[in-house]
């Protein structure tokens, strides 16, 4: 795309969990693109706490799902030099987010602008405020508030999270020019434990493992 040229914010709805591009539905382009993006995330503990203590040992167990906040402000007036029904757009807003009766839940989501990272989610809530009216009552201004939450499959959320404490079972596939002994440095810390990490998957011939071999990297101790 051209240096300067103006990228919308699209909101593109999916029949699948998986995103598959063939389950797309529709497409929700921002009138004006948002003045900012509120990203929350939140951790959760254990708050544990021992007899006779004071304080509590607030033992992590997980991070909870993401919400990403942004208004979409609708003009009807033309003052922007593009002329739009409001209510229609809101209408469109509603059914691109919105429950879907084909699948029997809301729509799953995919947002996307600029150099923010794509964001796989669904619908919290949304609020629409009214803010300008022709006579007749029809609406030439509004903006709607929505907030999303992440919805990623678990496979591709471990994927995402890319934890990489030598006590967790690791999977990669191998890339061009990556080695054994290169890996085992990146994920324990010691490249010397790349004969385990072999034996652990039956494999031979070290020294030519082919790109897009499929290695288990599983706890192991230094």
């Amino acid at each position: 795309m051209a240096s300067g040229q103006l990228n919308k914010l699209l909101v593109r709805a999916y029949s699948t969990p998986d995103f598959a591009e063939t389950s797309l539905l529709a497409t929700f382009e921002s009138y004006v693109n948002p003045s900012e993006i509120t990203l929350a995330y939140e951790m959760e503990y254990d708050a544990a706490q021992g007899s006779g203590t004071t304080g509590s040992r607030m033992d992590f167990k997980k991070v909870k799902p993401g919400d990403m906040t942004l208004a979409f402000f609708l003009d009807g007036t033309g003052a922007n030099g593009v002329k739009i029904d409001v209510q229609t757009q809101v209408n469109k807003f509603q059914t691109v987010t919105g429950y879907n009766g084909d699948i029997h839940r809301p729509n799953y989501l995919k947002i996307a602008w600029g150099t923010v990272a794509i964001k796989r989610c669904v619908l919290k809530s949304a609020s629409i405020v009214y803010k300008l009216f022709k006579p007749d009552g029809t609406p030439l201004r509004a903006t709607i508030t929505a907030v999303f939450v992440d919805a990623v499959a678990d496979q591709t959320r471990v994927a995402l999270a890319q934890d990489q404490s030598p006590d967790l079972t690791h999977v990669r596939v191998l890339r061009a020019g990556e080695t054994l002994a290169g890996l085992c440095e990146q994920i324990y810390g010691d490249p010397g434990l790349y004969l385990k990490v072999a034996r652990a998957n039956k494999l031979t011939g070290l020294r030519h493992l082919p790109a897009g071999t499929r290695v288990r990297f599983p706890p192991l101790q230094k």
